[in-house]
């Protein structure tokens, strides 16, 4: 996996069920932070997303659980944008434990969109705009 973004993460004791291993929903937050980690990274942080009335609403998900990781453990989460359409892409996150095991594995589908009358309204797709796809490593549409 081409790795675009990186994003560390401790499991923390609110992280985890009453066995102490990680709560399942915790890959789901960490994928969702790092999604939007990485496109604020490339250009699209949440102040200029807000401004230009853009958000990218999720709209599928998915995660391969493979191995458990327990309160204090040091992880990272790789994504990179494994598909692109006009107005949607698809990241994919690999969770790493320190020790380099794959913890597990998760997709998350987006869809480029704009409020049609600012934060709130409802939701037009637009194309996703050509500095996000050249900074994520995109061809040009």
């Amino acid at each position: 996996m081409t790795v675009l973004a990186r994003l560390a993460r401790t499991v923390t004791w609110g992280d985890c069920d009453p066995a102490g291993i990680i709560f399942y929903p915790t890959y789901y937050r960490w994928m969702d932070a790092a999604t939007w980690a990485m496109v604020a990274g490339a250009g699209f942080p949440p102040a200029r997303m807000r401004a230009e009335h853009f958000t990218i609403p999720l709209v599928d998900s998915n995660c391969a659980f493979l191995s458990s990781p327990v309160f204090g453990d040091e992880c990272e989460v790789r994504s990179q944008v494994s598909r692109w359409g006009r107005s949607s892409f698809t990241v994919s996150h690999e969770f790493i434990l320190s020790d380099g095991r794959v913890l597990a594995r998760g997709t998350e589908a987006r869809v480029w969109c704009r409020y049609e009358a600012g934060p709130g309204s409802a939701l037009r797709s637009e194309a996703i705009p050509q500095e996000l796809r050249a900074a994520l490593g995109a061809a040009p549409a």
